[in-house]
């Protein structure tokens, strides 16, 4: 047959598609329900489960045949699916089988142990497990560097943001810090601290599942849990949310579980004729994390949709709605500098990204080491952020990335919030009654148009490709600036 070598691809990718899928479901499992007494014994599965997708993607007959697939008159998605094949066999084909597996089950302890310690406050427990974790990551990063033509960071951010490299990073990061300082220090002066908005875990648990059916979530195929540090997991068809609650505070529960659901939402929509397939995917955690932000602090921050949450909380708490109308409002439009970044405010959210960049790209190099870095965050935060942390808890011990081996992975966050600003701002000139529908609790004119232009087209189109298509310009920091202008200061003007 004279498409045999993409055939055999793609009978190839579907197994190692469900490989990812069978990791998924582990990593959720691990993260919510596995006791502790499981941590090693996950770590030997999740090895196992890693050498074998490696070998399957590594194998030399997959570089002869995406060889051969190349030459081949595919139709654009087939073409697609053969460049995305391509991209994730360079990335396995450069290191050793030993070294996934070591990196596998290092990775796996060293999240189970972060999860002790940041529980004890107390980064030496975790200290010399991050350490030999980060030297396997060095050794991964210097093998794929050197295959791909780039530096060891680009090399582990290519796994995340594939095709970008440093310096255009350093361009947009280069443009939006200044201005986003004199933004901050302006929308701060003055500023009261609100309160809190204290609420029974289980009343939190009713509102947050009540949100999520109002964006449209599909209890179906997903679900809502607890865990430290909130994630989305599981498999387009099988979609796992988590976030964590505090009793003295519904809103870091809320918006967590709002920040999940956009990732879910990317998910569902992806293009089921591909699922398994990694054209099906999406093009990196940049578009994801859009998607993320794009509910969470675009959408569901916003004035129309706010008015719908201050009337869902003030029922469940037995509240007046003006007066919860009047706490929410308040909270929304509040800037403060604060040390946890998934509770950051949408102004200084990406001092915190500004932050994790600069230090993972040390630890990467080898100009900072494990044992300083409690130190290099202090000080870094106080730079960037504008505040230090007092205790290793709020401070490195905070994010579960470095201590599951994602380095490379935090640049995205920033970079999602300047797609997420140029998309929304396309989506509402495409949508003009979308503030009338946000009101009424109604996301389903907002969830098609992400689903046009964004989640049925998977990884057909680069992340680059997709934001130029969609909004008709390319990434750029002005959207993003222009919007937090809008919301932050205007209104403080005002």
């Amino acid at each position: 047959m004279h498409d045999a070598p993409y055939y055999r691809l793609q009978s190839r990718f579907a197994e190692i598609g469900r490989l990812d899928e069978i990791r998924g479901i582990l990593d959720w499992d691990q993260a919510t329900q596995m006791p502790r007494g499981g941590s090693v014994a996950r770590g030997e599965q999740l090895k196992t489960l890693a050498q074998m997708r490696h070998r399957l993607l590594s194998e030399p007959a997959v570089g002869d045949w995406l060889d051969e697939a190349t030459e081949l008159a595919l139709e654009p998605w087939r073409l697609a699916n053969v460049r995305a094949m391509r991209h994730m066999y360079l990335h396995a084909a450069t290191v050793p089988s030993a070294l996934i597996g070591a990196l596998t089950y290092s990775a796996s302890l060293t999240e189970h142990t972060w999860r002790e310690a940041r529980e004890e406050n107390d980064f030496a427990l975790v200290a010399p497990a991050l350490g030999e974790l980060l030297a396997l990551v060095r050794e991964e990063a210097a093998h794929k560097a050197e295959a791909l033509g780039v530096t060891p960071y680009e090399a582990l951010m290519d796994r995340y943001d594939p095709g970008r490299g440093w310096p255009e990073i350093e361009r947009l990061f280069g443009q939006l810090s200044p201005k986003l300082s004199l933004m901050v220090e302006r929308a701060c002066e003055g500023a009261a601290v609100p309160p809190p908005l204290p609420c029974p875990v289980e009343v939190q648990r009713g509102i947050c599942e009540a949100v999520l059916q109002a964006l449209g979530f599909d209890w179906e195929h997903g679900r809502l849990d607890e865990s430290a540090h909130p994630f989305t997991g599981g498999v387009p068809d099988d979609v796992r949310i988590t976030t964590r609650y505090a009793e003295e505070d519904l809103l870091p529960a809320l918006f967590a579980t709002i920040h999940e659901a956009g990732h879910a939402q990317y998910e569902r929509g992806l293009p089921e004729t591909w699922r398994g397939q990694p054209v099906g995917q999406a093009p990196g955690l940049t578009m994801h994390e859009s998607q993320s932000l794009g509910f969470e602090m675009q959408i569901a921050r916003s004035p129309a949709f706010s008015g719908f949450l201050a009337r869902l909380i003030a029922e469940r708490l037995g509240h007046p709605t003006e007066t919860v109308r009047s706490v929410l409002a308040r909270r929304l439009a509040h800037v403060q500098r604060t040390l946890i970044r998934v509770e950051a405010d949408e102004l200084t959210y990406p001092l915190h990204i500004l932050l994790r960049t600069e230090l993972e790209r040390a630890l990467v190099s080898g100009d900072l080491e494990v044992a300083d870095l409690p130190e290099a965050w202090r000080d870094a935060s106080a730079r960037h952020v504008g505040i230090a942390p007092e205790n290793d808890r709020s401070g490195c011990l905070q994010d579960i990335h470095w201590y599951s081996g994602d380095f490379g992975y935090f640049p995205t966050y920033a970079l999602g919030a300047m797609v997420a600003a140029q998309l929304v701002a396309a989506a509402r000139a495409a949508l003009p009654n979308l503030d009338r529908s946000l009101a009424q609790g109604d996301w389903s004119d907002y969830l098609a148009w992400c689903r046009a232009h964004v989640h049925a087209l998977g990884s057909r189109y680069s992340a680059d490709e997709l934001v130029s298509q969609a909004t008709g310009r390319p990434l750029g920091v002005e959207s993003y600036l222009a919007h937090l202008e809008a919301r932050y200061l205007a209104r403080s003007a005002g």
